[in-house]
């Protein structure tokens, strides 16, 4: 019963729903079919879509941002020992165009844009550079660590799920 109250409460407060997703799910319908529904998004970007006017990209935006701050996480590197990271980070609100072929059915966002750039260069995995995009208000480095720390939490999720596939044959019940 207490579960079915909590999922009355989310579905009666839709804003309270954060869609957080790895560079498969930068689909710009997504963004606003969430938006219709009234819920947010946190994704990590693979696409380089035309901002402003559409005579730049988002890249050419965020490289005129200055460096907002740091943030020291801890990760693991290939051997799974442990390591530290410094990010330098950057934010800017940016309006982002749909693709192309689809700006006659989708409307241009304003849409907040998030660079984590690891500094320097690690030695046992990858260097760290995520490009995120939110619907979600980030007006300080303290909103922008916050979003990080949520989408590094999927990483978490993702072992959870690989445990119910392979380890609990969820898939197969």
């Amino acid at each position: 019963m207490e579960n079915l109250k909590q999922s009355t409460q989310l579905l009666d407060h839709p804003g309270r729903c954060i869609h957080i997703g790895d560079r498969e799910s930068d689909i710009y319908e997504l963004f606003c079919a969430a938006q219709e529904i009234g819920t947010h998004f946190l994704i990590r970007t693979c696409v380089d879509r035309l901002a402003g006017d559409g005579d730049h990209t988002i890249a050419d935006e965020m490289d005129e941002v200055a460096v907002k701050g740091l943030h020291r996480i801890e990760v693991r590197d290939s051997n799974g020992d442990p390591d530290e990271a410094v990010l330098e980070i950057r934010y800017r609100k940016i309006r982002v165009l749909p693709p192309i072929g689809k700006q006659k059915r989708y409307p241009a966002l304003t849409l907040t844009v998030i660079h984590a750039e690891e500094r320097g260069t690690p030695k046992n995995r990858k260097k760290i550079d995520w490009k995120l995009i939110t619907d979600l208000p980030v007006g300080s480095r303290t909103d922008a660590i916050e979003k990080l720390e949520w989408y590094a939490l999927r990483w978490k999720i993702e072992v959870f799920h690989k445990i119910l596939k392979s380890g609990c044959k969820a898939e197969g019940s």
